[in-house]
């Protein structure tokens, strides 16, 4: 069973803020599936079974906070007798530009809470990923408070594109595997579009 996992903190205060790219992205898959991610797996919400990319997959958003996500897994794993081999996680990325995504299929957390937590659970940080950009072209001051805040204005049009890119890529990256989906969406600059 494929798990999509899509990063966030729980809670409608943090819902519109620049670290919750991953629930955004997955409410955006669910929304496109007709389905909601509502049923408790633990401490994760899941959704039913849905058909992506020709496979069927489970929406997982854990709700134990950036820091802890990997404390939410193990007993998805369970239910559906899978493990990280079978995940895709969604997730914010400061290191990357704004506009920008990247398809991988392992790495080191670079920095970010959600994926340290994963990898310390796992005990692997081979497990497929796709980082979205938050990175503004401007200065943020200190960086919890920046990936907490709310996303601005300024950055929501192309951070609203880059959560749909980053729908897209979902499937792409379950349809055609791991080096098609890279090599289609790690190229891709929606400043780009954005400024012509």
């Amino acid at each position: 069973m494929r798990l999509i996992v899509g990063l966030g903190n729980p809670g409608e205060e943090y819902a519109g803020t620049y670290h919750n790219v991953g629930f955004r992205v997955l409410d955006r898959i669910a929304a496109a599936q007709g389905t909601r991610i509502k049923e408790r797996c633990g401490p994760a919400l899941i959704s039913g079974k849905v058909v992506l990319g020709g496979q069927t997959a489970v929406l997982v958003l854990p709700q134990t906070y950036m820091n802890k996500s990997g404390a939410a897994m193990p007993p998805v794993f369970e239910r559906f007798e899978s493990g990280a081999q079978d995940m895709i996680v969604v997730y914010d990325d400061l290191a990357l530009p704004l506009g920008k995504l990247r398809v991988r299929q392992k790495g080191s957390a670079g920095g970010h809470n959600g994926i340290k937590s994963l990898i310390s659970t796992l005990g692997s940080d081979e497990f497929l990923r796709i980082r979205v950009g938050i990175q503004p072209d401007r200065e943020i001051g200190d960086v919890r408070d920046f990936v907490l805040s709310r996303v601005a204005k300024s950055d929501r049009a192309l951070l609203d594109q880059a959560e749909e890119v980053a729908v897209k890529a979902v499937e792409d990256l379950i349809a055609e595997g791991i080096e098609k989906a890279m090599a289609a969406y790690n190229g891709i600059d929606l400043r780009e579009t954005e400024e012509n």
